[in-house]
């Protein structure tokens, strides 16, 4: 196997997937390397489905074409995602951890890969750091910010599962905040129902909104409810607990959707994931920073990557249940709406570091604009800005800092 490329992608989910199909399309030589045995990260991975975020993204129309839309079907995701990229070029290496980087005074060259007991080098000309948790980033001591201002909470993590033996004909689902306080069972709002067994014990005290999105068939709903509090997601043994923390939650939430949701009464849990969902871990410092006022006003960029993103300020409460926004003893609080956004080149691009570039959740932004970005669909994007980018420094033989992102616009869109 060939050892050096024009571009290494470091992640197979949707970050590093829409990374590598974009620098392949734009005639890269482009490795992909996953540490696990499936592409398709946190939807395979942690079962988060559907794919969400609004966007304007060639590649994200291609990639979800391919894989039958938005609505994931968790057992070929990983097949579907190998076939479109290989067949773009893309050389896939899965099982192969990246556990070390080559740097040259500021220059990442590439990246080490460790499995069954021996390593291998692979270098190229640009690395993209697809890792979610912004592996490369840090081993390359890019500096990075944790959680929200002040008390440097992170997001919760939270187990997502499918529950089966619905009623087809008495399905309910609910899929916001928002929702929750619109849709009635027996009379009372689908909050205060979930909020009263909240407080008196009959759900996690985390737990304030259980949302039921759409399964594949009529007698199944993914459910996203558990809330792990005070967890960090690059800590061992916080991830520990949060993993068996949040499946204790999803049986007790089974529990209660027997009792409560009619058309529940012989439902189970049928998929568990194999690993939890992490929301929030490192933000790296970019030449730019994406702020909450950019995503609410829907600011515009000479250097846009991502174009029209568009998701709420979704703050799952780090101190709490329900959102972060206007959270009480009553309510659950609200996600804040935004206008469609673009993401500029310079928060992809690390100050002092060259040869790497940042996609997917660890990309430069606020605790409050990451929470709007780090959806499946925007990461896609994002991903997407990178693989161009690098593909055209590769191009043009030039550092990646010396793009000019305005070229990449037509095809990114």
């Amino acid at each position: 196997m060939e050892t050096t490329y024009d571009v290494i992608v470091v992640g197979g989910g949707p970050a590093g997937t829409g990374a590598a199909l974009a620098a392949a399309e734009n005639g890269a030589r482009v490795l992909l390397l996953e540490g696990t045995g499936r592409l398709g990260g946190m939807a395979v991975h942690a079962l988060v489905g559907p794919f969400l975020g609004g966007i304007r993204s060639s590649v994200v129309q291609k990639v979800l074409k391919a894989i039958g839309g938005r609505t994931v079907d968790f057992a070929q995701l990983d097949v579907q995602l190998y076939d479109l990229l290989s067949s773009a070029g893309v050389t896939i290496l899965l099982h192969a951890p990246v556990v070390d980087i080559i740097k040259e005074e500021q220059q990442v060259k590439g990246v080490v890969v460790h499995a069954a007991g021996r390593k291998q080098t692979f270098t190229a000309q640009a690395v993209i750091d697809a890792t979610g948790n912004g592996d490369v980033a840090y081993m390359a001591g890019v500096p990075y910010e944790s959680g929200r201002e002040g008390d440097h909470l992170l997001q919760p993590m939270s187990i997502m599962y499918i529950i089966n033996g619905i009623d087809p004909e008495r399905r309910f689902l609910c899929g916001s905040e928002e929702e929750a306080r619109k849709k009635t069972v027996g009379g009372q709002t689908w909050e205060d129902i979930v909020t009263e067994a909240q407080h008196n014990g009959e759900l996690p005290p985390t737990v304030g909104v259980v949302r039921l999105y759409a399964g594949s068939l009529p007698s199944r709903a993914i459910v996203n409810a558990t809330q792990i509090n005070g967890v960090d997601g690059v800590e061992p043994s916080d991830l520990t607990h949060a993993e068996i923390d949040g499946r204790r939650q999803a049986f007790q939430i089974v529990e209660f959707l027997r009792r409560k949701l009619p058309g529940f009464e012989n439902v189970y849990a049928e998929l568990m994931p194999s690993s939890i969902g992490v929301r929030e871990t490192r933000r790296f410092e970019g030449c730019a920073r994406l702020e909450k006022e950019d995503c609410i006003k829907g600011s515009q960029f000479p250097d846009a990557v991502v174009f029209d993103a568009q998701f709420c300020i979704d703050i799952h409460n780090p101190a709490g249940s329900g959102q972060a926004v206007g959270h009480d003893t009553t309510k659950q609080g609200e996600a804040e709406h935004c206008r469609p956004y673009q993401i500029p080149y310079g928060c992809l691009l690390p100050k002092h570091v060259d040869g790497l570039l940042m996609a997917g959740r660890c990309i430069s932004a606020s605790h409050e604009a990451h929470a709007s970005l780090r959806v499946m669909c925007i990461g896609m994007a994002i991903g997407a800005g990178a693989g161009a980018a690098a593909a055209w420094a590769v191009s043009h033989n030039c550092q990646l800092r010396d793009v000019d992102a305005s070229q990449l616009a037509e095809y990114l869109k």
